[in-house]
């Protein structure tokens, strides 16, 4: 026998369409307090089943969902029709579809909760367990279905369509077997989310915490309900709070990709509650009060609604933000604190480029890689910790979790991302992340040049010192020889012999005075013996006693050597001409985040980074390669400290 399959792509849309059409119709007919919470159990389990399917057609869970959610669709139209007075046309039998089919529905709702979240049965021992329900659910709607035993809980306009003989004795058995029963409905969710939790490992540990949370709180309000006042409403209402926290599990875990529905869920059914309370209020209470026409209140409380409902809208929606995305940000805010970040000091920058990432797109991590496509070195990752590897864009996008960062064309660097339990990104995430790496690509591109025109200008002094060195310094030195062999072989002429020496001694003082100048300029002690040796240079030719400790095991990359050795010797000659120190300590130790450098004296303090000084040069100098000058100083001394990335 032939079986008629509707695909998925057919069945999801037209299961939306049919829900929004019952509860659309469904409120068109009135709001009712009494019925109000099975409309929006049919918005919330289909709006968020849908989604789910869209994402993913095979998942079980959600098409248990979407089940759930027409089915409760279905009895909110029926219970509308059949409630509204004077009874509408064959309102005896719609409304009879609204009473009788709630035990299946408490069924069905208990199955789709107990398989949650992977749409099936924690073990198959609980298959008994479901057959039970089962039954019992069947007797409660067949007892329901032939004789009004609802009916009186559910006020209708229309009898019962139904004249069966064995309607007192229908009445006498139903009330035990509903205290059974729908307790037991309810109870049996949270036993097995319960049992489930306890044997549950990694995401889905952390997803049933949600659900068992709200799944509890169902159950004991509607334990509470039926023993206190013999009414499972109390616990009706409470039971939308169930698919809001199996969307906010799915969503806060990055199981389904649900975010933009389980957001709109709670801020629409917040403004349903919100809406409905503030029009029963007016109309109702008011009207009781001042004996006023119902008729006539509705338009101030229709007015009162419509002027208050944007308010409401933008705190509720600021609300569901909170709670769905946390301390997530948005893409607007992403986007504007990378912005600050690249118009602020470029120390961290890396690192805040990471962060901004994680925190836009909900990453649980983000490595950052510079260079071209073919040799992408890792620089910088949240959370801390840089792999220190080299790999190729084409590895780096193996499962589309990279994005290239390109400027002018060319590729400076990548971005990658590790997403949750899902393994991927939203599309929404996708877009954002290649907006960020769009924006890192200046940043890169900024950083780059800054580290090139460092080098250009070290290589400049460089060339510059070993040109006066070798040229300029070797020309004077000669010619100060040369005066000196005249003024000796000035025989018997002592005017002429005189004047010689002294033009050498001024010629030999004008060449200590280059030199100096070059020193100035780039050691030439830095290039050949490393900064060790640079140090213990500048320490011993300083006006104040310095104790130096120095712990570098290995040469660094001449830019880092050359800020570490101005850096000192700035602190050593504000120590010397503005602090008046006694003493200076300088301690340069290479560590795991890179090169500690520190200069402390005991001087007057009073230290600046002022436009023009050499602390600001220092302060540039460092922002290029990634580096903050942190300057302490007052009454007990200035205290310079730096830490420059070495890798």
């Amino acid at each position: 026998m032939a079986v008629l399959r509707i695909p998925p792509r057919v069945s999801g849309p037209a299961s939306g369409v049919a829900v929004t059409a019952l509860v659309a119709g469904g409120f068109a007919l009135g709001v009712r307090l009494d019925n109000l919470h099975n409309g929006l159990l049919g918005v919330a389990f289909t709006t968020v089943g849908l989604y789910v399917v869209w994402q993913r057609a095979a998942n079980r869970e959600a098409w248990l969902f979407v089940a759930t959610g027409v089915a409760q669709a279905a009895m909110f139209a029926a219970r509308q029709y059949g409630l509204r007075t004077p009874a509408l046309p064959a309102a005896s039998w719609i409304g009879w579809l609204g009473v009788w089919p709630l035990p299946l529905v408490f069924v069905l709702t208990a199955v789709t909760l107990m398989s949650f979240p992977t749409g099936r049965l924690p073990s198959p021992a609980w298959r008994a367990v479901v057959g039970t329900l089962t039954v019992l659910g069947v007797a409660l709607a067949a007892m329901s279905a032939l004789w009004p035993v609802e009916y009186e809980r559910v006020p209708l306009a229309a009898p019962h369509p139904l004249h069966i003989p064995g309607a007192a004795a229908a009445a006498a058995i139903h009330p035990w077997a509903a205290a059974i029963g729908y307790p037991a409905f309810q109870l049996v969710w949270v036993v097995c989310a319960i049992a489930r939790l306890a044997h549950a490992q990694g995401d889905e540990s952390r997803q049933l915490r949600w659900f068992v949370f709200a799944v509890a709180a169902t159950g004991a309000v509607m334990a509470v309900g039926l023993i206190g006042w013999g009414t499972p409403e109390p616990g009706l209402l409470a039971v939308p709070l169930v698919p809001v926290a199996a969307g906010a599990a799915i969503l806060k875990y990055r199981l389904y990709d649900v975010d933009p529905v389980i957001n709109a869920t709670l801020v629409w059914g917040a403004m349903a509650a919100v809406v409905t309370l503030g029009y029963a209020v007016i109309v109702v209470a008011v009207g009781s009060l001042i004996g006023g026409s119902g008729t006539l209140l509705a338009l101030p409380a229709t007015a009162l609604v419509a002027v208050a409902f944007e308010p409401l809208r933008r705190r509720a929606q600021r609300a569901a933000d909170r709670i769905v995305y946390g301390r997530r940000a948005t893409p607007y805010e992403a986007l504007s604190r990378l912005s600050a970040q690249l118009t602020g000091p470029s120390s961290g920058l890396l690192d805040g480029l990471c962060a901004t990432v994680a925190e836009g797109t909900g990453a649980r991590r983000v490595v950052l890689w510079t260079g071209p496509a073919d040799e992408l070195r890792a620089v910088s990752a949240w959370p801390a910790g840089c792999p220190g590897e080299v790999r190729t864009f084409d590895e780096l996008a193996l499962g589309g979790r990279a994005v290239p960062v390109a400027h002018g064309g060319r590729t400076v660097g990548a971005l990658a991302v590790t997403a949750g339990a899902r393994g991927s990104l939203t599309s929404q995430e996708r877009g954002l992340l290649a907006d960020l790496a769009a924006q890192a690509g200046l940043a890169l591109e900024l950083r780059a040049s800054a580290q090139r025109l460092v080098a250009a200008g070290d290589e400049a002094r460089r060339r510059l010192e070993r040109d006066l060195h070798d040229g300029a310094q070797q020309r004077l030195v000669t010619v100060a020889m040369e005066l000196g062999a005249l003024a000796q072989a000035a025989d018997g002429a002592a005017a002429f012999a005189e004047r010689a020496e002294s033009a050498r001694q001024q010629l030999l003082q004008a060449t200590a005075e280059l030199r100096e100048t070059a020193r100035g300029l780039h050691p030439a002690v830095l290039t050949q013996d490393g900064l060790e040796a640079a140090l213990g240079y500048l320490a011993d030719r300083s006006a104040v006693p310095v104790r130096l400790r120095v712990a570098v095991d290995r040469r660094l990359a001449p830019t880092v050597e050359a800020t570490a050795y101005f850096v000192v010797s700035e602190g050593l000659t504000n120590a010397a001409k503005h602090a008046n120190a006694r003493i200076t300590t300088v301690t340069a130790e290479l560590t795991a985040h890179g090169l500690l450098l520190e200069v402390r004296d005991d001087g007057v303090g009073g230290a600046q980074a002022r436009p023009g000084s050499g602390l600001e040069g220092l302060t540039d100098r460092l922002a290029a390669l990634d580096a903050r000058l942190i300057v302490d100083s007052g009454p007990a001394g200035t205290r310079l400290r730096t830490v420059i990335p070495c890798g």
